[in-house]
């Protein structure tokens, strides 16, 4: 485990019965904030602690079907070719399907050291799919193909 795994990190949270569908909303954009910081870390802890048990990842030529798989596969991607990297989200719609699941369409790329932005071809567009447990907002499911 890594030292940043260990610092107690600050869990974007909402109440059901008392939050807002504005608060919801920041709540949900709040995970890719604290995804995005993680992969800038290189922490698979932290970027899997956003993950449910039984979440799925789908990327091109992958299929991750649960947080363990997703941990090990970006364990291995921070120490070898995503080393240094860093995830930029682009949440283009947040759409809730009740109080307690929403819908994410994000643009999302990988930027490498020394770059400004990430290259045409790591653009991607991603469909998110995040619950609620316990008033914390995790992710259930990931895809994403190429933006073209």
């Amino acid at each position: 485990m890594s030292s940043n795994s260990q610092q107690q990190t600050e869990s974007p949270t909402s109440d059901t019965r008392s939050s807002t569908p504005a608060d919801d909303e920041q709540a949900v954009r709040a995970v890719f904030d604290a995804v995005s910081r993680a992969w800038a870390d290189n922490d698979a802890d932290l970027f899997t602690q956003w993950y449910t048990d039984e979440a799925t990842a789908i990327l091109p030529g992958y299929h991750l079907p649960s947080r363990i798989d997703i941990h090990a596969s970006m364990e291995a991607a921070f120490a070898g070719p995503l080393e240094g990297s860093r995830r930029i989200h682009t949440v283009q719609k947040v759409r809730f399907l009740n109080a307690d699941t929403a819908i994410v369409i994000s643009r999302s790329g990988t930027r490498f050291q020394g770059e400004a932005e990430p290259a045409a071809e790591r653009w991607a567009l991603a469909t998110w799919v995040l619950a609620r447990h316990a008033g914390r907002w995790l992710i259930e499911a990931y895809h994403d193909c190429p933006a073209g």
